[in-house]
């Protein structure tokens, strides 16, 4: 049986805890969806920092200071981006793991080389850097929950190791 979302953040929030480890996130496709699932689990102030949502390019180079040559090179919806996004979070946070959330909900916006549907997440944690890329269908919200599912199975995967 598929765990639901709820299940899923309650999991992340029970093994950060369980570890003492902090996260915080740099979502911006998932408008703080990820965080918000995070903070409907009880206990998550323990293991939670805070999230920034960097929707706009701008708010991306203002809030989060990628450098703007990252996004007109390769993109915001790029492995780069989500680099460069879940570094600065680790760099402004006194966290464990960053997580970095860059992706494209539709139903406009996509390309060949980038459809919607095309997400990239970054952790950055105590133990190293890892970039995944991944391509869903479906209508923006199906969308948004699929990118918040791998976000929360990525950020298990990244606390079994940390």
């Amino acid at each position: 049986m598929e765990k639901t979302l709820v299940d899923l953040a309650r999991m992340v929030v029970e093994l950060a805890s369980k570890k003492k480890k902090k996260m915080a996130f740099a979502e911006s496709c998932t408008g703080g969806l990820v965080s918000s699932l995070i903070t409907d689990i009880s206990g998550s102030s323990d293991v939670f920092e805070g999230s920034f949502v960097s929707y706009s390019n701008d708010f991306k180079i203002s809030l989060l200071e990628v450098d703007r040559n990252i996004i007109d090179g390769h993109g915001a919806v790029s492995e780069q981006t989500a680099i460069a996004m879940a570094m600065q979070v680790k760099k402004i946070t006194d966290v464990n793991i960053a997580l970095s959330l860059t992706g494209i909900a539709g139903p406009s916006g996509g390309t060949i080389d980038k459809p919607v549907g095309t997400l990239y997440l970054c952790s950055v944690s105590d133990t190293g850097k890892e970039v995944r890329a991944f391509r869903f269908s479906g209508e923006r919200k199906e969308l948004k929950e699929s990118f918040a599912r791998v976000a929360l199975l990525f950020l298990l995967e990244i606390l079994e190791v940390n």
